[in-house]
């Protein structure tokens, strides 16, 4: 897959602060790439700085596939803020509106709501939209003129179930149409669901970088248990190809190599160990992240 943004070793900082810390990642066209990572992370800014909002301190970025830097820059829809629509008109003006502002064309509005399932309620006044379709129409405005790219900042947030739901729903339909998309959010489980690739920022720095799949993995874990747990504990840190995860009732390890339960069994038993208590678990998506941001 072709790379549309390449990132190289931007830094950015308020004073004293560093926001960002020499951040380096490139982003697979067509893809659904999420930024993660807690509040004050250094999304924002990230976000900011690939849209020429703000300026890095040290760094560079390239959007690839275009022939100049302007082309880039009009290719691309962008929600950082929600836009401030006037709640006394209705979606049609507001739209109307953010495209003057925009200098862009208003032909694209009517298709704009249809994409985010807006057009029958294209005459409703702003004031009457749920938290969730007053989100859908800040994305139409960002969708005005038929962006390659579009760079989402926390596009559910603030949202509830439902809202969350519709904004999912319409990242992957707008992703299946053919526009990469960038989106930074705090939340794993969406993030999760949503992306194909993440780059996962705690206080400015890069902590992982790649396939959802890959960064997030659900890793299977093994509980193992005897009647003498000190003993096993120790069996088991002999072996280079079993992790020890934690120890509590159970002791719980991360397999490598291929390593089955069966043979930790026998490497157990060979080592005059006698399991009483073996059982495979999977590890959640938010011990995974807890681990990768601590």
């Amino acid at each position: 897959m072709n790379q549309i943004l390449e990132i190289s070793g931007i830094k950015k900082a308020y004073g004293p602060v560093q926001a960002l810390n020499g951040i380096s990642f490139s982003v697979p066209k067509g893809s659904v790439f999420g930024v993660l990572g807690p509040n004050g992370s250094g999304k924002t800014t990230l976000l900011g700085i690939l849209l020429n909002v703000l300026k890095a301190d040290e760094g560079a970025f390239e959007w690839s596939g275009f022939s100049s830097a302007e082309e880039a820059r009009k290719s691309i829809g962008s929600l950082l803020e929600t836009p401030n629509f006037f709640h006394y008109l209705n979606a049609v003006d507001n739209l109307n509106i953010v495209a003057e502002i925009k200098g862009k064309g208003r032909k694209n509005i009517d298709e704009a709501l249809k994409k985010v399932k807006l057009y029958e309620r294209r005459f409703s006044k702003f004031s009457t939209f749920s938290l969730g379709m007053k989100q859908r129409l800040a994305i139409a405005s960002a969708l005005i003129a038929d962006p390659e790219v579009l760079v989402l900042d926390e596009p559910t947030n603030g949202l509830d179930p439902e809202g969350i739901a519709e904004i999912r729903e319409l990242i992957i339909r707008l992703n299946r149409e053919g526009k990469t998309i960038i989106m930074a959010s705090h939340l794993l489980d969406e993030v999760e669901k949503v992306c194909t690739d993440v780059a996962i920022l705690k206080k400015g720095t890069l902590l992982s970088v790649g396939n959802v799949a890959e960064v997030l993995s659900d890793e299977e874990l093994l509980e193992l248990g005897s009647n003498n747990m000190q003993l096993l504990e120790t069996v088991l840190k002999a072996n280079q190809h079993i992790t020890i995860k934690s120890n509590e009732k159970w002791i719980v390890v991360a397999l490598q190599n291929n390593l089955t339960p069966a043979d930790v069994n026998q490497f157990c038993f060979d080592q005059q160990v006698v399991l009483t208590h073996i059982q495979k678990r999977k590890r959640s998506l938010e011990s995974k992240f807890i681990e990768i941001t601590q």
